[in-house]
């Protein structure tokens, strides 16, 4: 078995009676509290230092079984690190999701990767109402479908809302994972792997778009220009019809992809009252708007993102929480007073566009993705033995001119 960092792919076969156990490298996420609170505390000091202290480690596993006969294995090629993965393993998740998950789990949940036919797929990761034998909500339902989550306690698996958060499936952080039919989608052949690991966070970005409910000529403005802003700036010009796209970005290349994907203007943070003011032609009223804009996307999460999101939508207006909170505190007398419309849009399902169409958030992310060059977001690619590293470049991606970073398996093949 080669060691550990010279990137070649660990298979060992150990006999057991009649059965095989692969063994693989993987980044495991285990559930140990006091590394937990190591991790939040050594985040607050530098973006990424809280993993290489939390309960994340570079293991040897054994590969996930396959929970039932039409499962299928998949092994990764690019799997992205996303602001939940990092919110995770830095300590700062919400404690609302621990119902949801089962330890030990292996992260990652945007990858492009090949089934074991030698198929080219990239990965739904929701775990939907059909991969734990329950009915689809409605024919042709999309795995994040449905309004009862009763379905999470069912199944062959563990608890997990997602692949990447359940202790049975593997996650795209290992060389192994098991999928259900219904979160696999085959790439054509000429997207590239890079185009294809931004297939989730298209469709992310897709449904954000529809939850939003664009009218003809509304003013937008989109809050945060990581990956799921710039995502969702791409949605909403590609299936919205909006007057005017504003998009608040921190960093000149969030800026500039801004603009390249569909944003009329771009706002520094210290910028967005006085410009979305200007824009609409509306007062000031302490340190709010007295109206502002029509929606807001808020594609950051957090209690002060929240608090500007209202502070300059207008009143009986809509704020969209794409970029996931955590525990924040906040000041609700503005949403109460203004009577604002705060809606979450959470992962991905069947959505209902302005101008009528009916399609799952991935057969539209995958239009996305085709047509507007999400690629160029993939910034930096890592080997798993470089996991501190590529976790690092992540957490700081913005101040280091980078948007997304990819765990690339390719090599190690």
């Amino acid at each position: 078995m080669p060691a550990a960092g010279c990137g070649a792919t660990w298979v060992l076969r150990i006999a057991a009676g009649s059965a095989s156990v692969t063994a693989v490298k993987a980044l495991l996420f285990e559930r140990k509290e006091a590394r937990y609170v190591a991790a939040a505390v050594a985040g607050r000091v530098r973006p990424g230092l809280g993993a290489a202290v939390g309960p994340l480690r570079l293991a040897t596993v054994d590969e996930p079984e396959l929970p039932a006969d039409d499962w299928v294995r998949v092994t990764p090629r690019l799997t992205g690190i996303c602001g939940s993965d990092l919110a995770t393993v830095e300590g700062r998740s919400s404690r609302y999701f621990e119902p949801f998950v089962s330890f030990p789990f292996i992260p990652g949940h945007e990858v492009v990767g090949d089934t074991a036919d030698g198929r080219r797929v990239a990965l739904e990761p929701v775990l939907g109402a059909e991969a734990r034998q329950q009915a689809a909500p409605f024919p042709g339902a999309a795995p994040g479908d449905g309004d009862d989550y009763g379905y999470l306690l069912d199944g062959p698996i563990a608890a997990g809302i997602q692949i990447g958060f359940c202790a049975d499936t593997g996650g795209g952080w290992g060389e192994r994972l098991v999928a259900h039919p219904s979160q696999i989608h085959d790439v054509p052949d000429d997207l590239s792997d890079e185009a294809a690991v931004m297939l989730e966070p298209a469709a992310g970005g897709v449904h954000a778009a529809a939850k939003a409910q664009i009218d003809d000529g509304a003013t937008v403005l989109v809050l945060g220009c990581g990956t799921m802003g710039l995502a969702t700036i791409a949605a909403l010009r590609s299936f919205t019809n909006p007057g005017t796209i504003v998009a608040v970005a921190k960093y000149r290349h969030q800026a500039d992809f801004a603009e390249a994907f569909g944003a009329d203007r771009v706002l520094g943070p210290s910028e967005v009252r006085r410009g979305v003011r200007r824009l609409v032609g509306c007062r000031m009223l302490g340190d709010d708007l007295s109206g502002g804009v029509d929606i807001t996307v808020d594609a950051v999460g957090n209690g002060r993102s929240i608090a500007d999101s209202v502070a300059v939508t207008r009143p009986r207006g809509r704020v969209v929480l794409v970029g996931m909170p955590g525990v924040e505190r906040l000041d609700m007398t503005g949403i109460w007073h203004r009577e604002t419309e705060l809606v979450g849009a959470y992962t991905y399902g069947t959505d209902v566009m302005p101008n009528g169409r009916v399609a799952t958030s991935f057969t539209m992310g995958m239009e996305l993705v085709a047509q507007t060059g999400l690629e160029k977001l993939v910034s930096a690619h890592y080997p798993l033995d470089r996991w501190r590293d590529a976790i690092t470049h992540a957490a700081e991606a913005g101040s280091r001119g980078a948007v997304k970073v990819v765990f690339d398996q390719r090599t190690a093949r």
